[in-house]
């Protein structure tokens, strides 16, 4: 079968208008498309910078000045095979120097930095960042701590055998070290965690939620647990009490023991907050019916309150290994200006829909379609859009407009259990900057 993709023929800089926002829509270069990978946009002040993978699955940077349709390339020494883990992530320091690192999952350390701020003519290879537990890298992120410490993270092993490492960055030497003397979460050999967070909460406090997995079937994942903490050095419990490092399947807390193949799979939790700044945590699993439904899970007075939302007709019966393609989303609670709580879901069944929420019970007030944001800036054809979906990346930066955001738009083929495809593959795909004004 051959795959064509539509383009917007001769349009290079179009506006497309709506009832809720403007925008503008600039192409920026073909890239590939033969799985979806994650790619990042970064805006800063007035530049602006995208890294992804091009048509030749070449890992590329693009830099551009933001009220010009020009961009500036530059490709770097890595190569995307099939293994849609492989993001690319970049950010800045204090100093405006870009960090880039990915196409890694279980191998050494993938990271560059500019020699000069803002200037992706000068990216340097760095085979190193502290240069222990750096050959079997995966899941790269950025991240900034309470006061402002430059933090990078990820894990240092495999599926089912992995540890979560944290390194900071001295900006005077330009050297990582530990941030942390032991790993924040083992699997001692046994296992790996797969976390979500840590996500700063209302109440000032870092939540993380997280998933244990014996060996690589998704279908292994087990345990719900979580832990807090005021410096992301030092954790504690839910009700306070200290965790000696690092975290394991014997002293984290655990929210809720969904058993091995008990229908919860890493990458579906979520954290939230109600209005009285509880955490929830959002998943999915079986109930007693074998079915999949969604739940939330609240920590009231010291406790865990496990909630079920949805009764869903409809199983969601997952298993092997490699990136599959989710039947099932759910997202975090949010507060509505009624107190209502609100959260979405997506569902190969029943559609992308939002849920109302009474607070206090979890009850469903009201279901919902969720109507598109915004138009799609090209018309696949009937035959195309069953094989090619849009992938996008909101903007990790901001511009000097509080009124305009950014968003990374392009399309591929879906997951392929990060394999090979056989036979003819769909042209690279245009991808896109969308500029949208509230």
């Amino acid at each position: 079968m051959k795959y064509v993709l539509i383009l917007i023929s001769g349009c290079v800089f179009c506006r497309v208008a709506s009832a809720e926002v403007t925008q503008e829509i600039l192409d920026v270069t073909p890239v590939w498309s033969g799985h979806p990978v994650g790619f990042c946009l970064l805006t800063k002040g007035s530049r602006q910078f995208a890294a992804f993978y091009d048509a030749e699955r070449n890992m590329t940077v693009a830099s551009r000045v933001l009220d010009s349709t020009e961009w500036l390339f530059v490709r770097l020494p890595e190569k995307l095979g099939w293994d849609s883990h492989n993001a690319v992530t970049m950010v800045l320091d204090d100093d405006s120097r870009i960090h880039l690192t990915g196409n890694m999952h279980a191998v050494p350390l993938v990271y560059f930095r500019t020699r000069e701020p803002l200037d992706i003519t000068t990216f340097e290879r760095l085979d190193r960042m502290v240069g222990d537990r750096e050959a079997k890298c995966t899941y790269p992120s950025f991240m900034r701590g309470v006061n402002n410490e430059f933090i990078f993270t990820y894990r240092d092993g495999s599926s089912g055998n992995g540890d979560q490492i944290y390194n900071v960055y001295d900006h005077q030497t330009q050297l990582w070290k530990r941030l942390l003397d032991q790993p924040l979460l083992s699997g001692k050999g046994l296992m790996n965690a797969y976390l979500h967070g840590p996500v700063k909460g209302p109440d000032g406090l870092h939540h993380l939620c997280w998933v244990w997995r014996d060996r690589s079937g998704c279908e292994l994942n087990h345990d719900l647990s979580y832990a807090r903490s005021r410096d992301l050095i030092h954790w504690e419990t839910s009700s306070g009490e200290p965790l000696e490092l690092p975290l394991t399947i014997d002293n984290a807390e655990i929210v809720d023991p969904v058993p091995v193949r008990g229908g919860m799979i890493n990458g579906n939790t979520r954290i939230g907050f109600d209005s009285k700044k509880r955490p929830v945590i959002s998943y999915h699993k079986f109930d007693q019916q074998g079915l999949t439904q969604a739940y939330n899970a609240r920590l009231e007075d010291g406790t865990w309150a496990i909630y079920q939302v949805s009764n869903w007709d409809y199983r969601w019966d997952f298993s092997g290994g490699g990136t599959i393609i989710f039947e099932v989303r759910v997202n975090s609670v949010r507060v509505q200006t009624d107190g209502r709580l609100s959260q979405t879901f997506s569902h190969i069944k029943y559609g992308t829909r939002e849920w109302i929420l009474d607070e206090e019970t979890f009850s469903v007030i009201e279901e919902r379609e969720i109507s598109p944001a915004s138009p799609t800036p090209s018309t696949p054809s009937e035959s195309e859009a069953a094989v090619l979906a849009s992938r996008r990346c909101g903007d990790s930066g901001s511009s000097d407009d509080p009124s305009v955001h950014y968003v990374l738009e392009w399309k591929t083929l879906p997951q392929n259990r990060d394999r090979p495809r056989e036979g003819e593959l769909p042209s690279p795909s245009m991808m896109r900057i969308l500029k949208i004004r509230k």
